[in-house]
């Protein structure tokens, strides 16, 4: 319950500062360039870090737990 508490402020708090910052901006990735709203491109960021550290913290649980037997 924590968890999704601290992560419900988390987003409550990247929504305030990217509405405050939505002017465009230009984004160069390669060869790649593109404009988009710096709120778009803050919020889309954290997005990816929340899915990556997720992914990461299930397979660290998954390795931790695979050696232990199933209890039925």
């Amino acid at each position: 319950m924590a968890t999704i508490i601290l992560l419900l402020i988390v987003v409550a708090i990247v929504a305030i500062f990217s509405a405050q910052n939505a002017i465009p901006v230009a984004i160069t990735l390669l060869f790649w360039k593109f404009e988009a709203s710096l709120a778009i491109v803050i919020f889309l960021s954290v997005l990816a870090g929340i899915i990556a550290g997720a992914i990461i913290v299930s397979l660290l649980r998954m390795k931790k737990n695979k050696g232990r037997p199933k209890v039925i």
